[in-house]
């Protein structure tokens, strides 16, 4: 299967490569996040620096408690179109051929998800780099305070991949099982947008009520961005009640449970009918 699925993942590499206005595409909508929404809520501005602690977890301004969090959105949102993708190649004949070859549905499976997650992973990279850079240009930017270790240098990664993994193994498992393009966006979006909307990614966990704070706390989105605000932020630590390996296991557990889910829908749709 270790063949079938290393061939199968260059095929898809190969379509990403050819297709460079696709990554072009998905990094308007965090530079647009970054460079409107992030410089405009200025709430330095508003309070004193130690309630601007409070309410952005120890993070040194809101502009790098936001960036961290957009490393998060794109992780999720970058997966959106991997189902679209499975579902266009099903009306253009493409899936049909695949499933004929020697190569199983896990196999199937697992090279769309290893091509498909190098993409989100990439683009949260260059969202962190880009807020960096905001910062040399004279605008607001991430201002990363804390010594980053290797190891926590190494947290951040698998945060985002685990993120990104979870994401677009369901995004994936939703393609495979709807086969209109229009009920795949419908199905996603009624997922997507609560998910990242109830998370910690962007809103200010200060200004959350205590409600709105417990519901984010078990968001996977949040569990991500913890991770990465802990490791970028010096003494940020003091305002998570758990390490940030704590949160990684929680991610991972989310991860299990969806990957799980998502690789037996995937499975059926991809079963022989008689």
């Amino acid at each position: 299967m270790i063949r079938e699925v290393g061939a199968l993942t260059r095929r898809e590499l190969k379509r990403l490569a050819r297709n460079p206005q696709a990554i072009v595409t998905s990094l308007l909508l965090p530079i647009l996040y970054l460079l409107l929404f992030g410089q405009a809520f200025n709430l330095g501005a508003a309070v004193s620096p130690s309630v601007l602690k409070e309410l952005v977890r120890g993070a040194p301004t809101y502009f790098s408690y936001f960036a961290a969090g957009m490393a998060g959105f794109v992780a999720v949102t970058a997966t959106l179109f991997l189902g679209a993708n499975v579902i266009f190649d099903r009306l253009f004949g493409v899936l049909k051929r695949t499933s004929s070859t020697p190569a199983g549905a896990t196999a199937i499976f697992g090279s769309r998800l290893l091509a498909g997650i190098l993409q989100p992973v990439g683009l949260a990279f260059l969202v962190l780099g880009l807020a960096v850079g905001l910062g040399k240009a004279g605008l607001s930017g991430l201002t990363v305070t804390a010594p980053v270790s290797f190891v926590g240098a190494g947290e951040v990664v698998l945060a985002i991949v685990i993120l990104s993994v979870m994401f677009a193994s369901l995004f994936l498992a939703i393609g495979f099982t709807i086969e209109q393009p229009q009920s795949y966006f419908a199905v996603v979006n009624a997922i997507n947008l609560p998910v990242l909307l109830t998370s910690a990614a962007l809103f200010p966990w200060g200004l959350m009520p205590v409600w709105f704070r417990n519901v984010a706390s078990f968001n996977p989105i949040t569990l991500a961005v913890n991770v990465i605000r802990e490791n970028l932020f010096a003494g940020a630590t003091a305002y998570y009640p758990y390490d940030a390996s704590v949160y990684l296991l929680g991610l991972a557990a989310w991860a299990a449970a969806i990957i799980v889910v998502a690789i037996v829908l995937a499975r059926r749709a991809l079963a022989p009918r008689s």
